[in-house]
């Protein structure tokens, strides 16, 4: 197995082979083709796993072992629609899967928020990484700052044009402000950033994460709290896929599998496979980890207007993640109109 391999035989990998050598070691070949988006985030993101995979294996580090594939998804290149209007979130790992299914990659990594809740057949999510700050946060054109407002929607000027393609985002939003103008605004997040500043819209709104991550945090406005702006489910988590059969990445994966960011994840991404919404369905989902122990769900299903805005919450046992979610969504699909999910 890769993790057998000797210090010795590892510098001779690493002094001997061209980055584009396909080295063979045992029954695994070098370097491991790693699958991931073009963007800056998703780049940085991607080094980032790398980084971890390689403080826990240490003689992966120092050679040609990873070769990235960044890989142009549908969801990437159609920047003039919004996501609903192209068919839905899935299209920024479509081409992905497709890419790992064929032998093309090892392994990908992806935003685990971005990955659709069943994913296709001979792929599984093998690992998940430890959280980053799920909250979301508002971006100003001017660059102000306002440090802890009670109700940080107050903070947005009468009639205020606010762009973003999230319609979990504009649900809540309108439904707290309906007086808020919003347009649609895609791209990467320095893209994002480019268009407020230009003046196309009052404001915006970003995930902490991302900004982190970017070494970018100074840009965020006002942080929302994860109750008042419930996040995207499993916002903040970076999921690694393979396939099934790889048993020998799955082994090697799940020895730096985050087990908090499994468990919410697990709960948050249940609760989302129960409502089965469309991207046009404006669903948030939020677990955190209570200080007995308890893990706590939050969920939420809206109009895209904001006219109708349902919240629960659920708490159970961290070893019945899956169940809390599927019960939480049980709860939200009956507790809304039957169109929501249309």
């Amino acid at each position: 197995m890769l993790l057998d391999q000797s210090a010795h035989q590892a510098d001779d990998v690493a002094n001997s082979a061209p980055a584009r050598r396909r080295t063979r070691t045992h029954h695994r070949e070098l370097p491991l083709r790693v699958g991931t988006r073009r963007s800056p985030l998703a780049l940085v993101q991607t080094r980032s796993f790398l980084a971890v995979l390689g403080s826990f294996c240490p003689v992966l580090c120092g050679m040609n072992v990873f070769e990235e594939h960044a890989l142009q998804t549908t969801g990437d290149a159609v920047q003039d629609r919004r996501l609903a209007d192209i068919g839905g979130k899935g299209l920024f790992a479509k081409e992905i899967h497709e890419a790992l299914v064929d032998g093309r990659i090892d392994f990908a990594v992806h935003s685990l928020k971005d990955l659709e809740t069943e994913l296709p057949p001979g792929i599984v999510l093998a690992c998940t990484l430890k959280r980053e700050d799920c909250r979301d946060t508002f971006i100003f054109g001017d660059g102000h700052h306002v440090a802890d407002p009670a109700d940080p929607f107050t903070v947005l000027p009468q009639g205020a044009i606010v762009g973003t393609s999230s319609v979990r985002r504009q649900a809540q939003l309108l439904h707290a402000r309906p007086d808020l103008r919003v347009t649609t605004i895609r791209g990467n997040v320095q893209s994002r950033l480019a268009k407020v500043r230009a003046g196309e819209c009052d404001a915006s709104l970003l995930a902490l994460a991302g900004l982190r991550r970017l070494d970018m945090e100074s840009e965020a406005s006002v942080v929302l709290d994860p109750e008042i702006m419930v996040p995207a489910a499993a916002q903040g988590i970076i999921g690694i896929t393979v396939r099934e059969d790889d048993e020998e990445l799955c082994e090697l994966l799940s020895a730096i599998e985050d087990p908090e960011a499994r468990a919410v994840s697990t709960a948050e991404r249940a609760m989302l496979a129960v409502l089965d919404g469309s991207c046009r369905t404006p669903i948030g989902g939020h677990a955190r980890l209570l200080p007995d122990g308890q893990l706590r769900l939050t969920g939420l299903v809206a109009r895209a207007d904001g006219s109708f805005l349902l919240k629960r919450s659920l708490t159970g046992a961290l070893s019945d993640a899956k169940r809390l979610g599927e019960a939480l969504g049980d709860s939200l699909r009956g507790g809304s109109p039957a169109d929501i999910f249309a």
